[in-house]
């Protein structure tokens, strides 16, 4: 499989986990190691910042996957960039997923916050991956900003109905001159194949693979399924067309 470059960044696997909503660490574990996933975002209100040997980041670390913590919970770009700079402190990484949603009940992100804050925290020397709507005006003014890649929705957060924002998240892929990552609203590996076969540099998934009945053989599914969307986007997938195309030529057949 190709490698994709965010910043200074290499990564294998275009599967980027979630740590939310596990039933266990243990579970987490085996997950990401079933995954095959080379980088996982934890919210920095989950961790005793103050223990070096936090169990929820020495199980990350012993799978040597990368951490990117995430500002969720976040109202504004203050709180966020404070949460970033602490996170930065905590976990000794400059990579950051930014994320504002100061709406309690379908948690979309506040694009005017999150653009200020980009703004701010590239100047400081972060890796910033910017959680937003699938809007492609907000994605370049956020490649102007310094963001090192986009992650537009699918759909709101643990929603699990797919690529909702398709025709936008076209436009953004198209458009783009940074890595684009789907990231919310991914509820299936059919939902990660599509994105993937669309253009989409990576996926980030959590609710599907960690509150389904088998987080473990689910998380294998959707590496096999962002592996293969990604082969066939690569292979040049054929053109849709509107009326039937024969497989092999029936002249001679009929005369």
């Amino acid at each position: 499989m190709d490698k994709l470059i965010i910043s200074n960044m290499e990564f294998s696997s275009r599967l980027f986990l979630g740590t939310g909503k596990f039933s266990s660490n243990e579970l987490m574990y085996k997950a990401i190691e079933s995954s095959g996933t080379e980088l996982v975002t934890v919210a920095l209100k989950r961790v005793e910042t103050s223990n070096e040997h936090d169990e929820l980041v020495s199980i990350i670390r012993s799978e040597n996957v990368s951490i990117m913590p995430n500002t969720s919970g976040t109202h504004n770009a203050e709180e966020a960039i404070f949460a970033a700079r602490l996170a930065r402190e905590a976990f000794g990484v400059n990579i950051v997923k930014l994320e504002i949603h100061p709406d309690p009940k379908y948690l979309l992100p506040d694009s005017f916050e999150t653009l200020k804050a980009t703004e701010i925290l590239a100047k400081d020397n972060f890796i910033v991956m910017p959680y937003i709507q699938a809007d492609p005006i907000l994605c370049k003014y956020l490649e102007d900003a310094g963001a090192a890649a986009v992650m537009p929705l699918g759909a709101p957060i643990g929603s699990n109905k797919g690529l909702k924002t398709k025709e936008l998240l076209s436009i953004i892929i198209e458009q783009s001159s940074v890595p684009v990552v789907i990231d919310a609203g991914i509820g299936a590996p059919s939902h990660a194949a599509e994105a993937m076969e669309m253009g989409a540099d990576a996926v980030l998934v959590n609710t599907a693979i960690a509150s389904s009945e088998n987080p473990v053989v689910m998380a294998s599914a959707f590496a096999r399924a962002v592996e293969a969307g990604r082969k066939a986007y690569l292979a040049g997938l054929p053109a849709i067309v509107n009326y039937a195309v024969a497989s092999s030529p029936i002249d001679s057949f009929l005369k």
